[in-house]
């Protein structure tokens, strides 16, 4: 397991304050939740909207707890091969070679096909060898001798077959290699796994996970994080954009607006030199944000009246 007496895993409140010195302003279920998975070595199942930090959360955790991040982007037709490991194929062909031309000084003294073939067997092992072996990035996770911070990211885009081979690493941090016979970790690496809710998960997978729904931030919250990424932004800007972008989540789109874009916008308005928004900025700069034609003019056609609110609720908190 993690160092549990590690003092930056001393509390709650700790870990706010030094996921905050990294960029990562966290509300205190997100900071619960980290402490929690620590001090019981169990895995988190982080759900929510694309574009929430759920992915950031794993970075972030690496970072604040020195730790070497290891990644496993998931996808449809994921497998072990990729997932796991693999034999160096090329490298085995090579040694292949090698013995066929050695052939007559390998079975030097071999009198019968039965002396011959045992001499023979003896390198047969070779190729499925830890010499041979490519590991990926379970694997490389589990071998860590320090631990590590294990991200297996989007696992609702992976197979329910996929699905099921994970269990054994997350109950019981191992995984079996026929060739080889059980690995298990030496220290246990902190894991993440995020699910941005294309498909639901099995109970034998949450059973084994702490669960940790991300949602939208609230205004406060979104405030604190664009003052965090973009700390140069102006202050009453910062709050006009954050209200802006509260207003058109409220709206029914295709998609949403993350934080993650939220962010982006505020840096377009900063490298714009913007100290407050108006309608037209905010037209020309509405792709940055709402990924989707309708979304823009769904929000084009109540383009004034938002803009409208955002800055009358910004006079208002001053």
């Amino acid at each position: 397991m993690l160092d549990i007496h590690n003092e930056k895993l001393a509390s709650i409140e700790q870990i706010q304050k030094g996921f905050a010195e990294h960029g990562y302003i966290c509300s205190r279920s997100i900071a619960t939740a980290v402490y929690v998975a620590c001090h019981l070595g169990k895995p988190i199942l982080v759900e929510g909207p694309a574009g929430v930090g759920k992915t950031e959360l794993a970075n972030t955790t690496a970072e604040y707890l020195d730790l070497p991040l290891i990644r496993m982007q998931c996808y449809e037709g994921l497998d072990e091969a990729k997932a796991l490991y693999e034999w160096k194929y090329g490298k085995q062909l090579l040694y292949t070679q090698i013995l066929k031309d050695k052939i007559g000084d390998l079975l030097e003294g071999a009198n019968t096909l039965a002396d011959s073939m045992n001499q023979l067997h003896r390198f047969s092992d070779v190729f499925f060898s830890e010499q041979f072996l490519e590991p990926r990035p379970l694997l490389k996770a589990l071998r860590e001798e320090k631990g590590c911070v294990l991200l297996i990211d989007e696992v609702d885009k992976s197979d329910q077959e996929f699905e099921a081979f994970l269990l054994e690493i997350l109950s019981e941090f191992q995984i079996s290699i026929p060739e080889l016979g059980t690995i298990v970790a030496g220290v246990r690496p902190f894991v993440f796994l995020t699910s941005n809710n294309m498909r639901e998960m099995s109970d034998a997978l949450k059973r084994r996970c702490l669960h940790l729904f991300v949602p939208f931030p609230d205004s406060k919250l979104e405030r604190k994080i664009i003052q965090a990424r973009v700390p140069h932004i102006p202050e009453n800007l910062r709050d006009q954009l954050v209200s802006f972008v509260q207003q058109v989540r409220q709206l029914d789109l295709k998609k949403q607006p993350s934080v993650s874009e939220t962010i982006d916008w505020a840096r377009v308005l900063l490298l714009l030199h913007s100290t407050s928004l108006d309608a037209d900025l905010v037209r020309e700069t509405l792709n940055v944000f709402l990924k989707f034609e309708e979304d823009i003019k769904a929000v084009d056609e109540q383009l004034y009246e938002i803009t409208r609110h955002a800055l009358k609720e910004q006079h208002a908190a001053e």
